[in-house]
């Protein structure tokens, strides 16, 4: 089975209901993505599927940071002081012990399980040369984000290459951070997206409160080995503190410009290979970037890995 993110977190939005992993018939709540991930057998129990899921659930979520893994073990009740029989009641006391509106929790516990399905996804990527997938891969993703702009705008020119046969459509996805002290609420709603060419947008859904999921049918299917270029631009009413790539599937190369709106920042920050959540965090440290004349900075990566983040921040 080819495991992506978006079934992860599908079925992690489903186990987290109710009693979460205290579920008595847990077993029926795992999914096929899940079983992947967490080695489980055809003849595994009821017991053994718990302790198996509580234990990579665990590991996984091992990388967040301390208020995103808080939520994410209390929303499957695997938190020590938090084993309540409700989702609702999981999220209250996660709300006082983190001193947030019950919102936030449940915003922060979407946060936390996309980025744990992306880290559960990237531990099973085989390591090795772009392109060892079961379905495709980027060779090359450019980028041009104008924020000098009434709107901000991203242009966004991709090379796909095929792994397997009869790859008819792409799973895509953009996250819109807001700035620190707005909670995102409606903001996914604000997402414009224009296909340029290459395929036709069939789906655009919400992954969590600002991911949203995007599907491009392309005009033919392509066979292992064929290459595909397509191109898009993204519109929203939201000046990003930064702009990264996570990418579901390996990047061989990726190129990004940033035109900054005057003044140009005080800090511009390269960002490479660092947790998704670190790409706000100013704490985190990275190569300072200088905008040119024409208030603008270039930045270039290769190799890109799944579930972390690339690109640059600024403030």
């Amino acid at each position: 089975m080819n495991v992506t993110v978006t079934d992860v977190v599908k079925e992690l939005k489903l186990l987290r209901r109710g009693r979460g992993l205290s579920d008595v018939q847990v077993d029926k709540r795992v999914g096929p993505a899940l079983r992947v991930l967490c080695h489980i057998a055809d003849d595994d129990g009821v017991a053994e599927i718990r302790s198996k899921v509580s234990t990579h659930l665990r590991s996984f979520s091992a990388p967040l940071p301390d208020d995103l893994r808080t939520a994410v073990l209390v929303a499957f009740d695997l938190h020590e002081q938090a084993r309540d029989r409700f989702y609702q009641d999981r999220v209250r006391w996660a709300a006082e012990e983190l001193n947030r509106d019950a919102r936030t929790v449940r915003r922060r516990i979407d946060d936390g399980i996309l980025q744990l399905a992306q880290f559960a996804v990237a531990a099973i990527t085989p390591a090795g040369p772009v392109g060892a997938t079961d379905g495709w891969h980027t060779e090359e993703l450019r980028v041009s984000l104008a924020l000098d702009q009434p709107v901000a705008e991203a242009f966004e020119f991709r090379r796909i290459v095929a792994d397997s046969q009869e790859i008819s459509e792409l799973d895509l996805a953009l996250t819109l951070t807001p700035p620190d002290d707005r909670d995102g609420a409606g903001e996914i709603s604000g997402l414009e997206v224009d296909v340029f060419h290459g395929g036709t947008l069939i789906d655009q859904v919400p992954e969590s409160s600002d991911r949203a999921g995007l599907v491009l049918r392309l005009p033919s299917v392509l066979g292992r080995g064929e290459q595909h270029d397509v191109a898009l631009r993204y519109r929203a009413a939201l000046r990003y503190p930064h702009y990264v790539c996570v990418p579901r599937r390996p990047v061989g190369q990726f190129d990004l410009h940033v035109r900054f709106a005057r003044p140009v920042p005080d800090q511009v920050v390269r960002l490479d290979k660092v947790f998704q959540e670190d790409a706000r965090n100013r704490s985190v440290h990275g190569t300072m970037l200088t905008p040119d004349e024409s208030g603008e900075v270039h930045v270039r990566f290769r190799g890109l890995v799944p579930g972390f983040a690339y690109g640059v921040r600024w403030q």
